[in-house]
């Protein structure tokens, strides 16, 4: 029971993180960029990259700017290559631009051999290491940007769930994109350097598809996610615990395990000629 207190603040960082995320997974899920969480965050270690072979301090405020820098970047470039009328799909560059990013910062890590571990660390994550500044300042963080995405919900919503509509209606549809993918890269920024790529795009996109398998309305689905991202925290923060292994894997394993208990509790409850069919909030949303 020695540890419990040692593990608080990395609980409650998950919790942070389940907060936020599995809301934006709602979006993300919607506009089929699946992949978006990964890329941001392969652009903002680019960007932290950068800095530290210019000889930055890995955790000094510089290279947090820059990554964000490359981060808002990065948002501008899928912001653009959105369109209804395009023939090349958005996760097409969404994939390319985490290849090249990815690739890059390859090459530049072999001209800072000295820095692997601070590259390792930012880019695994560890939420163990994680301090109660660090918590109070991301809460206030993703609490600022959750307010701009419950002021502005209508449009965002109304963009990820019917993009022809949205257009029809005179929206700046772009600007909009670039405001969301530019609200995305606060968080990811924040979110990659505490808990690292795999945990992050877990708690985006897992939540939001065991969400999926039994609600269709966006508040359904976020009650849902957030159940689901809170519980699993805490079982996989205990399982750690239990087992000696590390925090971060042992939350993102467990919540691979859930989502497939959730998966045949599905098919438990609708089986046969009584399945539902799962449209996602998106159809639900056109059909209203």
């Amino acid at each position: 029971m020695e540890i419990l207190p040692f593990l608080l603040a990395p609980f409650v960082a998950s919790l942070i993180l389940t907060g936020i995320h599995a809301y934006l997974g709602v979006h993300v899920v919607e506009r089929g960029v699946i992949f978006v969480d990964l890329a941001l965050a392969q652009i903002a270690a680019l960007g932290a990259t950068v800095a530290i072979v210019v000889g930055m301090d890995p955790h000094g405020r510089g290279s947090y700017w820059i990554s964000l820098g490359f981060t808002f970047l990065g948002a501008a470039i899928f912001a653009l290559a959105r369109t209804r009328r395009g023939h090349i799909p958005q996760e097409a560059f969404i994939g390319i631009a985490y290849s090249v990013a990815s690739a890059t910062a390859i090459l530049l890590m072999s001209k800072a051999t000295g820095e692997t571990e601070h590259l390792k660390d930012m880019l695994v994550g560890n939420i163990l290491a994680v301090s109660w500044t660090e918590v109070r300042k991301t809460a206030i963080l993703y609490g600022v940007i959750g307010i701009f995405h419950y002021i502005y919900r209508k449009k965002f919503l109304l963009i990820s769930m019917n993009h022809e509509k949205a257009e029809q209606t005179g929206l700046n549809v772009r600007f909009w994109d670039f405001l969301f993918y530019a609200s995305f890269g606060f968080v990811v920024t924040s979110s990659v350097a505490i808990a690292g790529v795999l945990l992050v795009f877990c708690y985006l996109i897992v939540p939001s598809v065991g969400a999926m398998l039994f609600a269709d309305r966006i508040g359904s689905r976020l009650a849902i996610g957030w159940t689901m991202g809170t519980l699993v925290s805490a079982l996989g923060v205990y399982l750690s615990v239990l087992l000696d292994t590390p925090t971060g894997a042992t939350i993102v394993v467990t919540f691979g395990g859930i989502l497939v208990l959730m998966f045949f509790v599905h098919l438990l409850l609708y089986h046969g000629r009584e399945a539902r069919q799962l449209k996602g909030a998106a159809s639900v949303h056109r059909e209203a």
